[in-house]
Order: C-alpha cells, then structure tokens, then sequence
C-alpha cells in the first residue's frame, strides 16, 4: 500500500458515500495477497461480521509487517485502512499509535452499517496485542 492514511483521509472525504465504498473495496483489493495457508483459526480476528485473518511478519530491521484478509470486500478495506496506520512500524511505535483516532476522519461508524463496524476494535486490539509480543 503506497498511500499514506493521510492521503486516504483526504480522498476520502471529497467522494460520495457509493464511492466511499468502492474506495474501500479498492484498497482492499490492493493488500499484498495472503496465502490460504496462513489463514487458520490463530489468524482469525474474533467478532467480526465477516472473517478476517491478520499474520504480522517481523521484518529483519525489527518493524512489523502484516498480511490480511477478507472473505468480504467492505471488510478487507476495512482492514487495510486499520494496516495503513501501522504497516512496517516498529512494534512500540504501534503500541503509542492511537488507531481508533487514525480512524476518526474515516467516521466509519456513521458511514458503514454496525455490522461492518463491530469488529474495527477486534481487529485493532489483535495488532495491539501483537506489537506487544513483539516490544517484549
């Protein structure tokens, strides 16, 4: 994913909300792919509507990077915006970085049905806990 949130944000904010959607989806789209192989039961973020699987790899100069998926399209670029706020940082960057706040320009609680939204906190507390396996 080569935009940053930031730049996510300010496209986001000029479009409609059908366009909103098929922005999400795109970026979705645009994650690095999973193998199916790595998308188990441990990779399974809890309460989400859809599923969705996030791997973290830790890259040789100590930053965390992770892969994800979706079985749905509104769901993987949900996941690929929470990523956009942490992908390739050092674990306790990610652990000061408020992703809910990242988020707020996104106001995806107003733009996405609840059922879209409830897992958004599962998915950043699995990265969260994740960072912190990882800070040690």
């Amino acid at each position: 994913m080569t935009s940053t949130l930031a730049d996510i944000a300010d496209e986001y904010g000029f479009l409609d909300p059908d366009d909103r959607y098929r922005l999400l989806i795109d970026l979705g789209r645009a994650l690095e792919p999973m193998p199916d192989a790595l998308k188990t039961d441990a990779t399974l973020v809890r309460g989400c509507s859809a599923s969705v699987w996030v791997y973290p790899t830790l890259r040789d100069d100590g930053a965390l990077h992770f892969l994800a998926d979706s079985n749905a399209a509104i769901t993987k670029g949900i996941i690929a915006l929470v990523l956009a706020s942490v992908q390739d940082e050092q674990p306790h960057k990610i652990l000061a970085t408020d992703v809910g706040e990242a988020l707020a320009p996104f106001d995806l609680k107003n733009q996405l049905s609840s059922n879209r939204t409830q897992g958004i906190p599962n998915m950043i507390a699995l990265i969260r806990e994740t960072a912190a396996r990882y800070a040690g």
